[in-house]
């Protein structure tokens, strides 16, 4: 039972370490455009994503699929900047969400590659465990229970920015997506890809 808890709390920790806050901007990007009444649907995309997110892991610890770790780091902040440039140019679009297929498709695409970032990590601290499929599932609800944190405080957070300071729904989008847009461009510039 310990274990549990050891890949529970690690996948928990790995959506909310603020060194390596990637994760939680994605997620920031992710909802910003919903409120509670999309729960459902946010709820979803946040498991579509660890969906993505897990079966990359689960290939890459199993050795069916490597990719260059530099190329990964760089891929990460691209999906969080490209996330996020999307909710700026559709930020006045209402029907921006009716392609619904495209939506979850990528947000399983970025979960892919999300995943594929934190492999070589979890091959070292699970090294010496013979399966690993158990403390991957484990991993997983750990990630899955911290990205439902995130989006919950995201929602709140747009509930009374929108509701009690009276913002528009679109500029809440522009300023939060600009915010974070404006993080990742150092990310992606000062990645070793270079």
């Amino acid at each position: 039972m310990s274990d549990f808890w050891l890949y529970l709390k690690l996948g928990f920790y790995h959506v909310l370490d603020w060194n390596a806050y990637d994760h939680i901007l994605f997620l920031i990007v992710l909802t910003v455009a919903y409120t509670f009444s999309n729960w459902k649907k946010v709820l979803l995309l946040v498991t579509l994503f660890t969906l993505g997110h897990t079966m990359s892991l689960f290939l890459s610890v199993y050795g069916v699929v490597r990719v260059n770790a530099s190329l990964v780091e760089f891929l990460i902040p691209i999906t969080i900047f490209f996330a996020a440039l999307f909710n700026v140019f559709t930020a006045s679009n209402s029907n921006k969400y009716e392609k619904v297929g495209v939506l979850y498709a990528t947000t399983v695409f970025f979960g892919i590659i999300h995943g594929l970032g934190f492999s070589n990590y979890f091959n070292v601290i699970s090294s010496n465990v013979s399966s690993k499929t158990l403390p991957l599932i484990e991993f997983a609800l750990g990630v899955e229970l911290a990205q439902i944190v995130v989006v919950f405080i995201v929602l709140l957070l747009s509930f009374i920015i929108q509701t009690v300071f009276r913002f528009s729904k679109r500029d809440w989008i522009l300023v939060i997506s600009s915010i974070v847009i404006g993080m990742v461009i150092p990310m992606i510039i000062s990645n070793k890809i270079w």
